[in-house]
């Protein structure tokens, strides 16, 4: 059992836990929790960490866990530990690799891309919404908050494991070669022409996101083959992005549906 944090793989862990560039040179990513543990692909878990009490608990667990485990003492664990009250578990898990033809998917494509989201609760959100609505993935400009951040990952409730993604440089170059694979791009614009739920979204459709204060950037807004608003009563402006989101997903979502 770790009692110390001056060990060197508790030094290792808090490093993943609060640094991206750490986790982007190891290719991994720190995730906490018992949900968290049982949605990992068995072939992703790389190590996995447990707090003495959760060790004495939680037996049966661990062996259908099926992993190598070390513990940590009560102390050790609180101070690596991303969360006010942690349940007892983290786990350092591989990074998946996708592309353009895993965010397309097998059938007809529905992406969601995001521009400069910073927010780690609203990534998070739009991951579990945008699995519940069907979309086939999610695309991000480099500028958008790191998917690994703990934050974000605790905030996806497992779909960061089964919805493809994928980080661009350019994100407007990203998004033409979305419109080469026959997408129609819709942009969420206060300046939209239509209300989104006057617009076809049964074929291949993308929806552009933009910054929580800011909205989309002029230049990504001009990608768009068509900028959709969505009404709104009372004297609100805007919807919080993660919101607009998932109305336009489960807009589109609705449409499939019925045909």
């Amino acid at each position: 059992m770790i009692t110390s944090t001056s060990n060197a793989q508790v030094k290792d862990l808090m490093r993943l836990m609060k640094k991206s560039r750490a986790r982007d040179e190891a290719g991994v990513f720190i995730i906490e929790g018992i949900r968290m543990a049982e949605e990992i692909p068995h072939d992703r878990l790389e190590k996995l960490y447990v707090s003495e009490s959760f060790a004495e608990k939680n037996g049966d667990f661990l062996s259908g866990m099926k992993a190598r485990y070390e513990i940590l003492s009560d102390q050790v664990f609180a101070h690596i530990s991303d969360t006010k009250t942690p349940q007892g578990i983290l786990a350092v898990v591989r990074r998946m690799e996708y592309g353009f033809g895993n965010i397309l998917g097998s059938g007809t494509p529905h992406v969601l891309v995001l521009d400069c989201l910073q927010d780690p609760g609203n990534l998070g959100t739009i991951f579990r919404s945008a699995e519940a609505a069907g979309a086939t993935g999610i695309l991000l400009g480099r500028e958008c908050v790191d998917i690994y951040n703990p934050k974000v990952i605790r905030s996806t409730m497992g779909a960061v494991f089964r919805l493809p993604f994928l980080y661009v440089e350019d994100l407007t170059a990203g998004i033409e070669e979305l419109k080469k694979n026959g997408l129609r791009i819709y942009a969420a614009h206060l300046e939209g022409k239509n209300p989104y739920d006057r617009e076809d979204y049964r074929s291949g459709c993308a929806f552009l996101i933009g910054n929580e204060g800011n909205g989309l950037r002029d230049e990504v807004a001009a990608c768009a083959d068509c900028r959709i608003r969505i009404p709104m009563a009372g004297q609100a402006e805007s919807l919080n992005a993660a919101v607009a989101a998932s109305v336009l997903m489960f807009e589109a979502a609705r449409q499939r549906r019925n045909g």
